[in-house]
This record gives C-alpha cells, sequence and structure tokens, in this order.
C-alpha cells in the first residue's frame, strides 16, 4: 500500500501517475468497493468515502481499511486532506470527515510508503 495526500488541488493526481507510471487508475467519484478490490490505484479516494457513509455505510467506516487492506494490499490510494480548516456546522461532513481522517489513518499506518503533496511537490513522511 502506498499513499498520496494533500491538500484540493494541490497535484497529487499529476504526482502520483508519475510516480506510478502505467496502472489501472479508478475514480473514488463513481468507482464502487470491488473496483477498489481490483485496481492498481484510486484517485479521490475521499469522495469514494463520502459515498460510502451516504448509502449507510458509516458504522463500518473502520473496517473499509481493513477489507482494503485484505483484499487489494498493493493498491495506490490518492486522497485529499479533508481534516483541515473550521469543523464543518453540517453533522453529514463532520461525520464525512472524521471517518476519511480514521480510514486514511488505518491504511497510513499499514502502508510502504506515505508522500504528501503540496504545490506540485511531492515529500516522502512514511
Amino acid at each position: 500500500m502506498k499513499i498520496v495526500i494533500g491538500g484540493a488541488y494541490q497535484g497529487k493526481t499529476d504526482y502520483a501517475k508519475q510516480a506510478y507510471p502505467n496502472l489501472v487508475w479508478s475514480d473514488g467519484a463513481s468507482c464502487d468497493l470491488k473496483d477498489i478490490f481490483s485496481c492498481s490505484g484510486i484517485v479521490h479516494f475521499e469522495e469514494f468515502v463520502r459515498r460510502w457513509i451516504r448509502e449507510n455505510k458509516a458504522e463500518h467506516a473502520t473496517d473499509l481499511a481493513e477489507q482494503i487492506l485484505q483484499e487489494n494490499p498493493d493498491l495506490i490510494v490518492v486522497t485529499a486532506e479533508v481534516g483541515y480548516g473550521l469543523v464543518p456546522v453540517d453533522a453529514f461532513e463532520r461525520q464525512y470527515r472524521e471517518a476519511v481522517g480514521r480510514i486514511c489513518t488505518n491504511l497510513a499506518a499499514c502502508a510502504d510508503r506515505v508522500d504528501r503533496v503540496q504545490c506540485g511537490i511531492g515529500t516522502r513522511i512514511k
């Protein structure tokens, strides 16, 4: 497992596609869990988590990291950092931020490598 994380519009996807060329990428905005288990990399992972929660699977959010690690341990995950800034007033948005943070923390704990991208420049943090 490898993770590329950073703020919105910081060049994460371009960085990941350059660092890991020739992968089959899925888009978290539209793929299903089966796709995540079989693809080489996923961009917009945070959007998958948003859809996962909307489908009332929030109580299983922490289990999602374990499932991914078991089914696709070589996955490259590209995700936006959603935990900075103001805490949202909306309850769903707070639940979403917490779920993304917990899932990504669990994935990062088991990852071989984690890169943070800012202004298109990646820095290895693990």
